[in-house]
């Protein structure tokens, strides 16, 4: 069904509308689909494709869908129904994949899980979420939480996955004999644990199931949303297809499109940021994913040195760690057409820093959040502004609203709350109806975030309005800081927050890793930023650290961990 969704005005002009990338309509219709569509499709028409390359293992998009389909007839048998919530706890692997498109074409939906998680933290989402099934693998690191928490929970299946199953030759003999202290002990006599390899090999198909993709969950994506309480953002079929063809659309100016084109996947899969941007446009272009299970910086440049990727998204602080590396000058980078950064602020100097390093002018930013599938708008490759989060994507509307009155449009230029319109916004949060009515309102997603817009459309933001630091009733934003720290040449992270104080509400601090081998001192520091910030955004303390600072589970800097690290959380 095509649809042209209401937020678009046809007798509005839209400032980015005179300045958006050529070869690509703001105002297209996009055709809705069930999300396990995508890989229909890339079977259809890219079948012999590869379609993921796991440590050397390569599967392609035949035996992927194959395989998804005889997991999706298995399930249907262990009583898996429309809006069963199925759990993955899973790393990057092929396992993902076929699972992921199983639980959808059956009318279930997909729990994403950080195999980080803690006990209480894995105890908590399957309470909040209704997760009945849960799918992982034979590791101890995921095994052993599950062990603990079984008895406690509401699950009823744990489907378990081997490693060595989905290594190539000699790897799959030998992880077993050399790995074996990593593979957990598993009952084979408790009906509890169903096995991966009982789930395939008898070459059924599922029985159809009717999708309605404005209304069916099809993933529920946990965040802290705009207040930091973890909730289960309902993303729909709608939601997540608009989005990746959304980003389809968009990457399409790029050269090198399609099923000869290769993704770096080295952001998690249970993250909303990857599932859209490396795992899903992926498929539908038929595109082969770099499955990276666990990132470390010298193995991705290896990889990347070695299969020539097209596409790399990642967060700023993975950009950072390449920039910085003492032996970058080693690889070639030269394959890459697109590197997106998101899910954090990209500072100027590491966007600098790294294509200059990397010898190639590739490194655009984009903007979203979990609430939004994630993706509302980039930088086109073509006119990259910087410090700007770029122009809205196609069929989405981005308003910049009154803090206050939460109704009426600011000015261009002035700052308010970075709002969004558009099919990629989720149907609310689960089982939480009243935050869903503080994050959508008048049919726009509150993002929580302060910017502004220019004449020509692009947006910049300013921080986040939970971030805002108040000195003596000024307000002061931790990312300006931040960004003229980063312009020293010894800085290699940087995390600035406001600590609260007697006399002025709220004081500057900032935490700084210097570059290996090299060193920074507060004075030094002080001096630097005098002419770079007002005498109320210089930091009144700076926390040097050796160690490299905390970062959540996608790798970007933390600040709320490193505050709890600190004992100053304000949350």
């Amino acid at each position: 069904m095509s649809i042209q969704h209401h937020i678009v005005d046809e007798n509005k002009h839209y400032p980015w509308e005179s300045h958006y990338p050529d070869g690509v309509d703001w105002r297209a219709s996009i055709d809705i689909r069930p999300l396990y569509h995508l890989l229909d499709n890339a079977v259809l028409h890219y079948p012999k494709s590869p379609a993921i390359d796991f440590l050397g293992k390569i599967y392609n998009y035949d035996e992927i869908g194959k395989l998804s389909n005889e997991v999706a007839y298995s399930l249907q048998k262990m009583g898996i129904a429309k809006d069963s919530k199925v759990g993955l706890l899973l790393p990057n692997t092929p396992y993902y994949l076929i699972f992921y498109y199983a639980i959808l074409k059956i009318g279930g939906t997909v729990v994403n899980y950080n195999p980080l998680y803690a006990e209480r933290e894995l105890e908590h989402q399957i309470a909040d979420s209704d997760t009945d099934f849960m799918v992982t693998m034979d590791l101890k690191l995921m095994q052993n939480k599950i062990s603990k928490i079984i008895d406690n929970t509401r699950l009823k299946k744990i489907i378990v996955c081997p490693m060595a199953n989905i290594l190539p030759f000699p790897k799959n003999i030998l992880f077993p004999i050399l790995k074996f202290n990593q593979i957990a002990s598993i009952s084979k006599t408790d009906d509890r644990y169903i096995w991966f390899k009982d789930m395939i090999g008898h070459g059924k198909q599922p029985e159809p199931v009717e999708i309605d993709p404005h209304n069916d969950i099809a993933v529920l994506q946990y965040t802290g949303g705009t207040t930091g309480v973890p909730k289960g953002a309902m993303l729909t079929h709608e939601n997540l297809y608009a989005n990746t063809m959304q980003t389809a659309l968009w990457i399409k100016t790029s050269v090198n499109t399609g099923q000869n084109s290769q993704m770096m996947g080295v952001l998690p899969f249970f993250h909303v940021f990857a599932m859209t941007v490396v795992m899903n446009m992926s498929v539908w272009y038929g595109m082969k994913i770099l499955a990276v299970p666990k990132f470390d910086v010298e193995d991705v440049m290896k990889i990347i040195d070695r299969e020539k990727p097209t596409y790399f998204p990642a967060v700023p602080a993975i950009y950072n760690a390449i920039a910085n590396h003492d032996k970058i000058d080693n690889y070639d980078f030269s394959s890459i057409v697109f590197c997106l950064s998101g899910g954090a602020p990209l500072p100027e100097d590491v966007k600098r820093l790294f294509e200059e390093k990397v010898k190639n002018k590739c490194l655009g930013e984009g903007y979203g959040l979990t609430e939004s599938s994630p993706v509302v708008s980039c930088n086109p490759l073509s006119r990259i502004k910087q410090g700007s989060i770029g122009v809205p994507f196609p069929n989405t509307v981005i308003d910049i609203v009154d803090r206050d009155d939460k109704k009426s449009l600011m000015p261009i230029g002035e700052k308010g709350e970075i709002c969004i319109s558009g099919p990629q916004v989720m149907k609310g949060y689960y089982k939480r109806e009243d935050a869903t009515n503080e994050t959508i309102i008048n049919g726009r997603l509150h993002t929580g975030d302060i910017g502004y817009m220019d004449d020509e459309g692009y947006i910049f933001i300013v921080d986040r309005i939970k971030d805002l630091i108040l000195v003596r009733g000024y307000n002061v934003y931790p990312r300006q800081i931040e960004e003229a720290i980063y312009l020293h040449s010894s800085v290699e992270e940087c995390v600035v927050a406001g600590v609260p104080d007697k006399k002025r509400g709220e004081t500057v601090w900032a935490w700084i890793k210097p570059i290996d081998g090299m060193s920074v001192n507060q004075e030094e520091l002080e001096e630097f930023l005098k002419d770079k910030l007002s005498p109320i955004e210089i930091p009144r303390k700076i926390i040097i650290r050796n160690e490299p600072l905390p970062k959540t589970d996608i790798g970007k800097l933390s600040r709320k961990k490193l505050l709890e690290q600190e004992n100053l959380d304000k949350s």
